[in-house]
């Protein structure tokens, strides 16, 4: 029996997502992020790395900025304006209690009620093929589930509130987008063309990744995906998500 993706809540306004490279929201949760915006919601884009390490022929020094510039880029292509990019190094993201701290640091600067970050689980799975996840997701993702409770409890990193970031238990809800335990999905139909678009921001990248025409890869994978969520959402197509409620 397929198991069916309930409707993502509506009772929030504010969200943050929190993603290890330029170009992890733009493979699927860009379209929830356009169609959420459309609503009246807010959205602020939290990177922690500026995805350096990502493309063979290119020197980290010269990749970081080029994929900053083609973020901000893909990050206007549905409307968010502000994206935030931290320091960590890509490809060696490490869990542990620096990356919660800034984490934290966000969400408590933010005050978002739904925090959305990328697939934490070991792996991920495209086309019925099972792939081993990256450590940076893992990493990432995993960091920004505890973070979500750090940014609440005063006694861990008390300092925070010195720098004037007082805790903020608001978080309702944290979304995980391309989770294999998906739960809960959004109609996004609506935004389809706007993740497209974003998508393609990332040429540079895209063109390192494969030998296919740029736009006609990135609409394959993004239909493709909303098509498959579409068999468990009632025939909508969508963007799925693992949910957690808090």
């Amino acid at each position: 029996m397929v198991h069916q993706l309930a409707a993502m809540p509506t009772d929030w306004k504010r969200a943050l997502a929190i993603v290890a490279h330029p170009d992890d929201l733009e493979y699927g949760a860009s379209a929830a992020i356009a169609t959420w915006l459309d609503g009246g919601r807010e959205c602020v884009y939290l990177l922690a790395t500026a995805g350096e390490a990502g493309i063979d022929t290119l020197d980290p020094a010269e990749a970081g900025p080029l994929r900053r510039r083609e973020q901000q880029a893909s990050a206007a292509a549905v409307g968010v304006s502000t994206v935030e990019f931290l320091d960590h190094a890509d490809g060696v993201v490490e869990y542990g209690t620096a990356l919660r701290r800034d984490f934290a640091a966000a969400i408590r600067r933010h005050r978002p009620e739904l925090v959305l970050t990328l697939n934490h689980h070991d792996t991920w799975s495209w086309d019925e093929t099972v792939f081993w996840n990256t450590p940076d997701h893992r990493a990432v993702g995993r960091a920004t589930l505890d973070a979500v409770a750090d940014a609440g409890n005063r006694w861990i990193f008390p300092d925070l509130a010195d720098e004037g970031l007082v805790p903020w238990d608001g978080v309702r809800y944290v979304a995980v987008a391309g989770s294999p335990h998906a739960t809960h999905a959004v109609d996004a139909t609506s935004g389809l063309e706007r993740a497209v678009q974003s998508l393609l921001c990332h040429r540079t990248y895209i063109e390192a990744l494969t030998k296919e025409e740029p736009e006609s890869y990135c609409r394959t994978f993004l239909e493709g995906n909303m098509k498959e969520v579409a068999e468990r959402f009632g025939g909508r197509p969508g963007v799925s998500f693992e949910l957690f409620s808090r």
